[in-house]
């Protein structure tokens, strides 16, 4: 060997063992996951035993990281603590709020009428969404044959079908329709097929796909997209605006990922209602029911909880419509045994300016969403922005008063112009759990921002307050 070969060889005989360290940490941090003989950690990390003469100690049960929230509340302490806050004049002249105690017991009462509930309303949505349908429930899109040499994109009405495959830690990790482009052209191809007419159907949803009990402006303005059942990322562009025609959008990107595949597709995609009797070739499908109502509620996603809403409605056999998801809506909460006296809506995401609800329709909803008697609503929960923490409330909580409040509250947001409101759950400082709600509708724009703040510093009172009874 020369000496040029000798320098060769001792730099690869040093990186060998460089590059087989980094290709066990790209391959998850683990060598057994490369020996096909071992468990794969990703999937079954419990079947992955320790490694030779490591020996653990047997599994325990372990004791609860903190006590659970329990006891009553004094309604005098509670009204001592919130009355002069209720007052603030940044609120405006019209001002309703409830109280209540983890069993239904009411502890405040502000105002007996009803009042705009803006984004409130989506816990009405989500609680109904999974009541009728379920917490692992989920929405397919799949691609059906028509005719020799023809497909149909059928929407399912997917909430968050993406354009682009999800990053592995998006969460929920939404389907996408490249995904479902490469399974069809494999199906295809293994039927000799390259070449298809691509159609798209989007009859699920019926009615308007923009409420006309919203404002006119709401989609040229970018607050609304038209609501179909079959759309890529919400109905928006890769400009942040909405599209036209959802659907249309969506069998677009769909055929743009299929000739990537290596299927021609003739034509531009035209609208075809779907044989119910035809073959399935692929599909993908949404992260489950639970997931998606918890990211409705972070952020606050009008475009999903319409989506919801019409769903709703297909599960108690109504028509998917704006007004037949609304009212199926009100239906399934009064079922739960949610009082919805004055109770009046038009939409799932609370756009709407004519909706309705009382404070006390929200308070018992959270109550009935923690009760152990209904499990499958406990994504209404957990699905609440943490106060200065997370989704709609992670810049809240701000203020030198709502030190309390920060990690405490627990609560929906709902803000249009003039409109504030929140509404979620508790714990004061003795342990005491309470759920609330404050709407506010007739907020001088110019209050805007202070009567946020005096909504924090509501919710701040009370987990400031010693409330126990």
């Amino acid at each position: 060997m020369g000496r040029r070969d000798a320098r060769h060889g001792s730099r690869l005989a040093f990186w060998l063992p460089v590059v087989l360290v980094l290709a066990l940490l790209a391959g998850g941090g683990t060598a057994y996951w490369l020996d096909r003989d071992q468990p794969d950690p990703d999937h079954d990390p419990e079947q992955v035993a320790p490694p030779p003469g490591l020996e653990l100690p047997p599994l325990t049960t372990p004791s609860p990281v903190a006590a659970a929230a329990t006891g009553a509340a004094d309604p005098a302490k509670v009204r001592q603590a919130l009355a002069p806050l209720l007052r603030d004049g940044d609120l405006g002249p019209h001002v309703v709020a409830t109280v209540a105690g983890s069993d239904g017991t009411s502890l405040l009462q502000r105002g007996k009428d009803a009042a705009i509930p803006a984004s409130t309303l989506k816990l009405l949505t989500s609680a109904a969404a999974l009541e009728t349908m379920g917490a692992n429930h989920t929405f397919a899109t799949t691609v059906v044959t028509a005719g020799p040499r023809g497909i149909v994109l059928v929407g399912g009405g997917d909430p968050l079908l993406s354009s682009t495959r999800p990053a592995r830690d998006d969460y929920p990790r939404p389907a996408d329709v490249v995904t479902l482009a490469r399974a069809t052209a494999a199906q295809l191809r293994a039927s000799g097929t390259t070449r298809v007419r691509l159609g798209y159907d989007a009859t699920l949803f019926t009615g308007p796909d923009v409420s006309p009990h919203w404002p006119a402006s709401y989609v040229p303005d970018d607050v609304a997209a038209p609501i179909q059942s079959l759309w890529v990322d919400e109905g928006w562009s890769p400009e942040g605006d909405p599209v036209d025609d959802p659907a249309q959008v969506a069998a677009t990107v769909f055929a743009g990922a299929l000739a990537k595949a290596g299927i021609d597709v003739v034509g531009v995609p035209v609208p075809r209602a779907a044989d119910p009797a035809a073959t399935e070739l692929a599909r993908v499908t949404s992260p489950p029911l639970s997931q998606l109502v918890e990211h409705t509620l972070l952020v606050s996603d009008n475009q999903a909880a319409e989506v919801l809403a019409r769903h709703v409605a297909i599960a108690t056999g109504a028509p998917a419509t704006f007004t037949d998801g609304a009212d199926a809506v009100l239906a399934t909460i009064g079922e739960l045994g949610v009082p919805t006296a004055g109770a009046t809506t038009y939409d799932g995401s609370g756009l709407s300016r004519d909706n309705r609800l009382a404070p006390a329709t929200l308070t018992a909803l959270l109550d009935v969403a923690g009760a152990a008697e209904h499990p499958e609503l406990r994504s209404v929960l957990t699905g609440l922005p943490v106060a200065a923490f997370s989704g709609s409330l992670s810049e809240r909580f701000d203020g030198t008063a709502d030190a309390s409040g920060r990690g405490s509250v627990r609560a929906k947001t709902g803000t249009l112009t003039g409109v504030s409101g929140l509404a979620g759950t508790v714990v004061d400082r003795t342990g005491t759990p309470m759920v609330f709600a404050v709407l506010a509708d007739d907020i001088a724009l110019l209050d805007t921002l202070d009567a946020r703040d005096a909504l924090d510093d509501i919710a701040s009172a009370l987990a400031a307050c010693r409330c126990a009874a």
